[in-house]
């Protein structure tokens, strides 16, 4: 099926590199702390986007949701980011993250617009 709605390339980018920022990050943070918990999390940061999908949004959807649930799976990646480097990076590079991710949320708003029929 094909995608109906391209985004903005700078926009994937951002959101992409964010969730590989929580994919690594937050993992290794909680390792020390609990060698399952920082394996779920990553099953579940993953997971949880690959298998379910908004029809329409991404091509080849496995399990369909409403637009509402792919928002708060992005939200959920950019917090885990957020997190990951509030608890493993230098402050100014905690602040970059948050700044990324309050840039990733305005760059993401056409998207979210669109998954929520707008």
């Amino acid at each position: 099926m094909e995608q109906k709605h391209s985004e903005r390339w700078y926009a994937t980018a951002l959101r992409v590199g964010l969730e590989l920022v929580a994919w690594i990050c937050l993992p290794i943070a909680l390792w020390h702390h609990s060698i399952p918990l920082a394996i779920g999390v990553d099953v579940l940061l993953i997971g949880a986007p690959a298998l379910f999908q908004t029809p329409g949004d991404k091509p080849g959807t496995v399990i369909p949701v409403p637009g509402w649930v792919t928002i708060l799976m992005v939200l959920v990646e950019l917090a885990a980011a957020d997190i990951a480097a509030q608890l493993l990076f230098p402050t100014w590079a905690a602040t970059v993250v948050t700044l990324l991710v309050i840039a990733c949320c305005t760059t993401e708003l056409p998207r979210w617009n669109r998954l929520l029929g707008r």
